[in-house]
């Protein structure tokens, strides 16, 4: 009788703090059944709002709002460790009781990479400023609308 194959089959959860640099996250986060409403600037506005504070035990970077999902970068902000799947559900839930949208729903969890290498970084930061023109959204990256930056986090 073959055995099961080993390895994993959901994403890894929690993020430990490294302590030979910097802890830096890419993240994406879905809507609800990929409903189409996250590039707005109701939408953008509560994020900036959120993530500045209360939601502010990760420093979120540069971000980006598609129609159906948001990418963003994160580190931990100095002080008590809080993992960023407590903190993104903190935020979710901060969202949903102020957008006033009942609609407005994120899916449950979030996909996140740690990055590695400057490379890395360049690598995700770049995949994330094109993805509306591969969506076919735009033809110029520079002409989405939907993105911006909380505070500056360099690799």
């Amino acid at each position: 009788m073959p055995e099961d194959p080993v390895g994993r089959q959901t994403p890894a959860q929690g993020v430990l703090p490294t302590h030979d640099g910097a802890t830096l996250l890419w993240c994406t986060v879905c809507a609800d059944q990929r409903g189409d409403w996250c590039a707005q600037e109701r939408v953008m506005s509560l994020l900036r709002d959120i993530w500045s504070d209360p939601a502010n035990a990760w420093v979120v970077g540069d971000f980006l709002l598609m129609p159906d999902h948001l990418h963003f970068f994160a580190s931990p902000k100095d002080g008590p460790w809080v993992d960023v799947e407590n903190w993104t559900s903190f935020w979710k839930a901060r969202f949903s009781k102020r957008c006033g949208n009942p609609a407005w729903r994120w899916q449950r969890g979030l996909f996140h990479h740690r990055l590695r290498s400057e490379r890395d970084y360049v690598d995700k930061g770049t995949y994330m400023q094109h993805n509306p023109v591969r969506a076919g959204l735009v033809n110029n990256p520079n002409a989405w609308p939907w993105k911006g930056r909380i505070q500056t986090i360099r690799w």
